[in-house]
């Protein structure tokens, strides 16, 4: 049985409430079970963490180097701006997935360049509560072939 840190980025605790024709009526608890159930069925477990503070987020991903094996992450706006997250997932040796409910490609143009990118094995967007799914099934097949 692995570890899979699914990390949540600022102002995704206010999902259900906040945009909801961009980010739908699903809230942060309903993404989370959805993960969790998909890496239930390959018999992992999810650790998640919520923070509107990057360092929480950085001390987050550096506790799990040497202990899990995935990390699926939705930095929220961190994605576009936080130099200090992308160095912590540069510093990890596990799979990781970035993950965004919207399709940041298709959406304003600060929007478009995510700083994590070029450290992450992959890129789950706009699926909306389904990425979350999707995101911990991707990092479970590229655990596998690891």
């Amino acid at each position: 049985m692995a570890v899979i840190l699914l990390l949540s980025g600022p102002n995704l605790n206010l999902l259900g409430t906040r945009e909801p024709h961009i980010y739908g009526t699903d809230t942060l608890d309903d993404c989370i079970a959805d993960a969790r159930d998909a890496a239930e069925a390959h018999g992992h477990t999810v650790e998640h963490v919520q923070s509107n503070h990057e360092g929480d987020l950085v001390d987050a991903v550096q506790g799990a180097r040497g202990r899990c094996a995935a990390i699926v992450v939705n930095p929220g706006a961190y994605t576009h701006s936080s130099f200090a997250l992308a160095d912590a997932l540069a510093a990890y040796d596990g799979v990781t997935v970035e993950l965004h409910l919207s399709n940041p490609a298709s959406r304003e143009e600060w929007r478009r360049t995510s700083v994590v990118a070029p450290y992450v094995t992959g890129t789950v967007a706009g699926f909306g509560r389904a990425g979350y799914r999707l995101a911990v099934e991707a990092a479970v097949a590229r655990m596998g072939s690891a």
